[in-house]
């Protein structure tokens, strides 16, 4: 137990006391570790576009980001503020045992006013904000967010009744204030109060190190919860709550969704036993949308203002929070990929010379051939992380480089024969095969996985929209027309966006939320 665990965490109070929990589970135990704060992306360089491992949240992809670059062993997380599908690479390894699972009410003076006709209640929560709402329809609710600390300030200094926290958040670093009380009736969202451990899931000694933190009740509730919402929200952001309890080897669940202003609600409970309750959120989710839940979640996008940015990638609810209040974005996904069936005479006989430049390639290798069938002599990637997985689930690397044409140039120049088989897209934008051919070394291309362009047609409100890969500006214009202004995440992209746009704008870095605050920048003057 000599390898020091670097636990990578936000540098809030409240994060810094979650690392700080993990941090003495982990001594008492025996392991040597120590606090990586991890600030922002600007100073992190990757060499690839985040959209590509699938970095979405904007509370947990600074730490995504350190995990994969190896600053970091394991990420410490709230758990219900981590997206229901983790980036490529990035497993939960741990859940704590649960805190406090309650909302609670912060009041000003006194509990008076909830039985009164008009009141003024703070939360940046859709989900509060409804429940709230629902039982109270005559109130007001008013936006509020920034940390705890900063939240606990701005309800001393504004004219409000009261505002709603969670629990646990203002319980574990000693601040909540005396005049504040437990909303039992309020669902809460799906995980609050769980502590969550992750890590890549090739790095075995962290993950055998946690796995003795992990807390069995616990991950069973939460993965109900965040299961019921991954079927329910269906990319459309809702006021959604869950709850799972075990007692008595008994697994029960409340389930929620309501209208936006609390007016509608549908609820469901179900109890299993322990043990088979893995269809639980199956039939929760199915319940509600068979109960008007379908309809409901239809009226919520409807109520979604007029967009005027797109954006060719869905994003989440912490995403959308980003956008300046002048700006209303909608979004969905261009660009899908599936593996391919692959013949077995293509691998029958050994290969001199392979190229593979994604994850889906090897997918789809790993789809239809065992580890031991794939006789390659000489590997070539392109990026660090495809090199990582090679390695990891075919063999060994021969030669990578960061992109498709320095891999041409490489192999122009170093080669062993003049011929190469290329597992690749039936869509390939890049110049590799070109540039090898061009120099007398035959590609032998084979599909191995399909990319579909997956756009919509958009309606005449949108007046821009933003990109993420070449492809995604090809699945566009297969659907429109319109020249808009190309918001793009990097130069590939920009470079196939000046085709078809007049004005094209590129981000500072690769990552959604930087593509966020380029149109922000943009609406905002």
């Amino acid at each position: 137990m000599s390898k020091t665990i670097k636990i990578g965490t936000r540098d809030s109070e409240l994060a810094l006391w979650q690392a700080k929990t993990v941090q003495q589970q982990l001594e008492n135990l025996g392991y040597k570790s120590e606090l990586v704060p991890v600030k922002s992306t600007g100073d992190i360089v990757l060499d690839k576009p985040l959209y590509e491992l699938g970095i979405t949240g904007i509370f947990t992809k600074t730490l995504d980001i350190a995990l994969i670059n190896h600053d970091i062993d394991i990420a410490v997380h709230s758990l219900k503020d981590v997206p229901t599908i983790l980036p490529k690479g990035i497993e939960q390894i741990a859940v704590l045992k649960r805190g406090n699972v309650n909302d609670t009410l912060v009041f000003k003076d006194n509990e008076e006013f909830l039985g009164a006709r008009e009141a003024v209640i703070a939360t940046g929560s859709l989900r509060r904000r409804a429940q709230w709402l629902n039982r109270y329809p005559t109130h007001s609710v008013v936006d509020l967010r920034g940390n705890v600390n900063s939240r606990l300030e701005k309800l001393k200094d504004h004219n409000w009744n009261g505002a709603i926290f969670a629990a646990a958040g203002i319980g574990r670093i000693g601040i909540r204030p005396d005049e504040a009380i437990n909303l039992d009736w309020m669902i809460p969202a799906p995980a609050q109060g769980a502590i969550m451990i992750a890590a890549l899931g090739e790095n075995d000694y962290a993950i055998e190190a946690c796995s003795e933190l992990n807390h069995e009740e616990t991950e069973i509730c939460t993965t109900i919860e965040r299961d019921f919402l991954n079927k329910l929200e269906g990319g459309c952001t809702a006021p959604i709550g869950a709850l799972a309890r075990i007692k008595d080897e008994e697994v029960s669940f409340k389930g929620i969704l309501l209208s936006k202003d609390g007016s509608k609600k549908i609820e469901v409970s179900r109890v299993e036993k322990l043990g088979k309750h893995q269809d639980i959120a199956t039939y929760a989710s199915n319940y509600i949308l068979e109960r008007g839940g379908k309809r409901l979640m239809d009226t919520i996008r409807k109520d979604i203002k007029t967009a005027n940015v797109y954006s060719t990638k869905s994003l989440t609810e912490d995403q959308r929070l980003l956008f300046n209040e002048k700006v209303s974005p909608k979004s969905s996904d261009f660009i899908k990929t599936n593996p391919n069936r692959i013949h077995k005479r293509i691998v029958k006989e050994p290969i001199n010379n392979v190229i593979i430049t994604s994850k889906n390639a090897v997918d789809a290798l790993l789809m239809n051939f065992s580890s031991e069938e794939l006789q390659f002599k000489n590997i070539f990637c392109v990026g660090r992380r495809t090199k990582r997985l090679v390695e990891k689930r075919v063999g060994k690397v021969t030669h990578s480089e960061k992109n498709a044409k320095a891999l041409a140039e490489y192999l122009v120049e170093f080669i062993e024969g003049t011929e190469v088989t290329y597992f690749c897209s039936n869509l390939r934008l890049d110049d590799l095969p070109t540039i090898l051919e061009e120099n007398n070394i035959k590609v032998n291309e084979v599909e191995a996985y399909q990319t579909k362009y997956d756009g919509v047609e958009l309606d005449d409100t949108i007046n821009s929209v933003m990109f993420y890969s070449p492809s995604t500006v090809k699945s566009y214009k297969q659907k429109n027309n319109k020249d808009v202004v190309a918001f793009c995440i990097g130069e590939t992209t920009a470079k196939e966006a000046r085709k078809h746009f007049k004005e094209v704008k590129i981000a500072k870095v690769p990552t959604v939320e930087s593509v966020i605050e380029l149109v922000n920048e943009h609406y905002v003057k």
